[in-house]
């Protein structure tokens, strides 16, 4: 089995780290193809036939080439469904995803390498390129911790992880990087007990095979 699926990604990609995550989880083994996005590895001829859009994760697995995070996270759930990341109450399971949307759609991608360096090209000096990724990410959870606001338990939504504490946990890392204000301290409390889980110990960016 860990031969037959490879994730192709980054030590330090927080859309990685969320599918390793979610193959922990679902108890799923894997190899590790590692890209170095600060090397433009990722846009290479070669691995741009693997995912044409040039990010990671890529992952290969039962005969296809899945990509996009959220759809490999899915994907994970229809197959491997147990544990479940999503509920199985259609309006708590939209806003589960609602919730991960926030971090997947609205925050990441526009704090994310490709857009920083486009800020640079702009003329935007090292500090302003800081700012607008932590600005970013303070108005994402700002909203995410809203969102969950109601609903009480370890996790984001009660006592059972699902795919918003996937992609809580990447993200507070990327937070840390660009020294956002953390002033959420019920996430905090939710990713200290996500870390208590090996699933998401043995993703952590640090424990990687190509960590630096």
């Amino acid at each position: 089995m860990t031969d037959a699926v490879a994730l192709h990604g980054f030590f330090r990609s927080g859309a990685s780290y969320r599918v390793r995550i979610a193959l922990n989880l679902k108890g799923v083994a894997y190899r590790d193809v590692a890209h170095d996005l600060r090397k433009g590895a990722q846009k290479s001829a070669e691995y741009r036939a693997i995912n044409p859009q040039g990010f990671v994760p890529a992952l290969e697995i039962d005969g296809a080439t899945l990509t996009q995070s959220l759809a490999i996270c899915e994907y994970l759930d229809e197959v491997h469904p147990e544990p479940a990341l999503l509920p199985a109450d259609p309006v708590l399971r939209a806003k589960v995803r609602a919730a991960a949307q926030v971090i997947a759609c609205d925050t990441h991608p526009v704090q994310n390498l490709k857009v920083l360096a486009r800020l640079r090209a702009l003329g935007h000096d090292e500090a302003a390129v800081g700012a607008w990724a932590a600005e970013t990410i303070d108005d994402g959870f700002d909203a995410f911790d809203a969102l969950i606001a109601d609903h009480a338990g370890r996790y984001c939504f009660g006592d059972t992880v699902t795919l918003a504490d996937v992609m809580l946990v990447p993200q507070l890392v990327n937070a840390r990087r660009f020294g956002a204000e953390l002033r959420w301290p019920r996430l905090l409390v939710i990713e200290a007990a996500c870390l208590e889980l090996d699933a998401f110990r043995r993703a952590m960016p640090e424990n990687q095979p190509d960590a630096e």
